[in-house]
């Protein structure tokens, strides 16, 4: 069980992902998949508050209302990590002082909870003085709404501000990073996040671990993905570059009898700073795979090739 940086969270090294959640997984789905995670030994859940706004008729907040009405349902608030995000909710754009508070305590509501385990910056927001934003994630964990503090999408540069600011004033610091990292997209991640990350001690917990399902292999061309829900996300993965590390690996799936996206999630975890890679699944039959991955340790020439086969990804990709 991988430790979240420098806190006292330690958890399943897949994190569930909720983006699907109230979007395209309705509530009660939304709860057998959160049962089987859980039964499996799953228990870092990540969420956001604007999950699924973009959605027809949502208005954000969908997501953690389906993980809220499974967390009184369940009664398993205690045996799991908890992490969401703020800044993006249509009512609670941006990360002011009054905003964030809002925020959180909106967020807490939905979830139906007392407490954050881990409470993301979702974006940067430019346009409040950093310090501003820095003292309000502060006050959240004074307040002892939000256990912890963590940052998503920002800068090298800015992340490293935030974290100078807090240590020059003695405001609580990040544990955690959440960046785009998967094996076709490498990049800004691995030249300016990855060292940074290590060299405060934040636990790295990436989201598109599946590049949108990319790296599930389920799609090989163009006409695959026409018309479905993640036709946006996917098509800027679909180079021949990208096809070439789907099909190593395929190879290496076949080789020890799994499937292709529980060796892309192991990959990532054999990253170095790698927590728990972030995957949804829409409905139970896409768990077990995920899941598997914790069980698979890849071998070096394995990871190499990998490396190798994703090394060629245009960065732009």
């Amino acid at each position: 069980m991988p430790r979240i940086g420098s806190s006292d969270l330690s958890v399943f090294p897949l994190a569930l992902g909720g983006n699907v959640f109230g979007w395209t997984a309705d509530e009660s789905t939304s709860h057998q998949v959160l049962d089987a995670y859980t039964a499996a030994g799953g228990d870092f859940i990540d969420t956001a508050d604007v999950y699924s706004a973009w959605a027809p008729g949502n208005s954000g907040g969908e997501s953690e209302t389906v993980i809220g009405s499974w967390l009184a349902k369940s009664g398993k608030r205690d045996d799991v990590v908890i992490a969401t995000k703020g800044s993006q909710h249509p009512e609670f754009q941006g990360l002011g002082a009054d905003t964030v508070a809002k925020a959180a305590r909106a967020s807490l509501q939905r979830l139906g909870t007392d407490r954050i385990d881990l409470y993301y910056a979702h974006f940067d927001d430019q346009d409040t003085p950093l310090e501003e934003t820095v003292r309000a994630f502060d006050q959240l964990v004074r307040d002892g709404i939000v256990r912890y503090t963590a940052i998503s999408n920002y800068s090298k540069d800015r992340a490293a501000e935030w974290i100078r600011i807090a240590d020059e004033h003695g405001l609580a610091k990040p544990v955690a990073i959440q960046p785009h990292y998967n094996l076709v997209t490498r990049e800004p991640y691995e030249s300016e996040i990855a060292p940074l990350a290590h060299e405060h001690g934040l636990g790295v917990v990436p989201y598109f671990s599946l590049a949108a399902g990319f790296l599930t292999g389920k799609y090989r061309s163009k006409e695959d993905f026409a018309g479905k829900d993640r036709e946006g996300q996917v098509s800027g993965y679909f180079t021949d570059a990208g096809l070439e590390v789907v099909d190593s690996l395929s190879s290496i799936a076949t080789a020890h009898d799994t499937e292709i996206a529980t060796v892309a999630l192991a990959w990532l975890q054999a990253q170095p700073d790698v927590v728990a890679p972030i995957a949804s699944a829409r409905n139970t039959e896409q768990l077990p795979a995920l899941l598997a991955s914790a069980e698979l340790t890849l071998t070096a020439d394995e990871l190499q090739t990998l490396s190798d086969a994703s090394a060629k990804v245009p960065a732009t990709a």
